[in-house]
């Protein structure tokens, strides 16, 4: 019972929890259940808005930790309903990111741990950034360990991406030597631009984007951002890719389906050239996170990267859409271990670190 171990994760795209219960007793993670609780759309408008600063945002920020707080616990009971009669180790909680600001010494994710732990009465870890960035760290991206873990092979170069609201790499070559960071906007341009032109949460297949075609000036100048070039190690997030940043390099007049296009070819190009300048004898490319399911977005992929062979971690034994989640788990369990859980040729910390805060049930 003490392996059995919930991961929540709620990213940059905004679109709700996801949760697992997850058996980390064998040689790889067993999978016991998976959940997807949504958002409502007044939490997401305010998790949203907090990501800039605005009136009274301590309070607002306060009080929005509480309702997500009440968004995991109904995760986690929706785990034990899936599960009758297990017992929880603990519970890993990324929070939700607000601010992603490493270069000026910070994180923030809300998640109210204490109150997590007190709704369910599992002990809760928590803030797993934050030690990392007191490190002289990133803090992000936290997931390459877990892919370690599960994905590496000591035969084949592989290359795990995962395409949430941004995009990140884990390089995985057979000599163990693994590195990662943040490619750039992986769904979260896409998701705010489908948002506002057509309302829905995400362009699904990346079928509007498809009928849409590339902007060629446009693309240049989204590329142009200083972060592309920027060497590794590097994260981001809302703080620069954000409705603000696309509004300031658009002329006004382009059609919304061909700046769609142009978003999807931004996040393909963006990928394929940090593997193609980092990764360069990788065979092997996974996809997960929600991109993985954007049939446009892969295949766009696939004609950059060819002829590397690219598959979603399913055919590795891992949902695509459960492996951040499951890579929470395994930290928390790293945590309460007193293992680090950082990779300091990921981030950029000065060591090997024990990452975030216990709450205790």
């Amino acid at each position: 019972m003490d392996a059995l171990f919930a991961g929540l994760m709620s990213g940059t795209s905004l679109d709700g929890v996801d949760g697992v219960l997850v058996d980390l007793a064998g040689d790889a993670p067993k999978l016991i259940a998976h959940s997807h609780h949504p958002f409502a759309p007044a939490l997401r408008d305010e998790v949203l808005a907090l990501n800039t600063s605005g009136a009274d945002e301590l309070a607002r920020a306060a009080r929005a930790a509480i309702a997500l707080a009440a968004e995991y616990a109904h995760c986690v009971e929706a785990l034990h309903e899936q599960a009758p009669g297990t017992a929880l180790r603990a519970i890993g909680c990324h929070g939700q990111t607000v601010r992603h600001c490493p270069r000026d010494g910070y994180t923030i994710q809300l998640v109210n741990g204490a109150l997590l732990a007190e709704l369910t009465g599992v002990d809760v870890v928590c803030d797993f950034r934050s030690r990392d960035i007191a490190a002289g760290g990133e803090g992000a991206p936290l997931v390459p360990a877990f892919h370690q873990s599960v994905f590496a092979s000591g035969d084949v170069h592989r290359v795990v991406v995962n395409i949430g609201g941004i995009a990140n790499l884990t390089d995985l070559p057979a000599d163990g030597a693994v590195r990662g960071f943040d490619c750039g906007p992986g769904n979260l341009l896409l998701d705010a631009w489908t948002r506002q032109h057509r309302n829905e949460a995400f362009d699904r297949n990346g079928a509007w984007a498809a009928s849409g075609r590339t902007i060629p000036a446009l693309l240049a100048r989204l590329r142009d951002e200083e972060f592309f070039s920027r060497a590794p190690p590097k994260s981001s997030g809302r703080d620069l890719f954000n409705a603000a940043w696309l509004a300031a390099r658009l002329g006004g007049s382009e059609p919304a389906v061909d700046v769609q296009a142009t978003l999807l070819a931004l996040t393909a190009e963006t990928v394929a050239d940090a593997i193609t300048r980092y990764c360069a004898t990788a065979t092997e490319i996974y996809l997960c996170g929600g991109g993985a399911r954007n049939t446009t977005l892969v295949q766009a992929l696939a004609a950059l990267l060819a002829p590397r062979k690219i598959a979603i971690t399913d055919a590795l034994g891992i949902d695509a859409e459960n492996v951040e989640a499951m890579a929470f788990a395994w930290l928390a369990a790293r945590t309460l271990a007193s293992q680090p859980g950082n990779l300091p040729a990921v981030t950029g910390a000065r060591g090997p670190r024990i990452l975030g805060a216990i709450y205790r049930a």
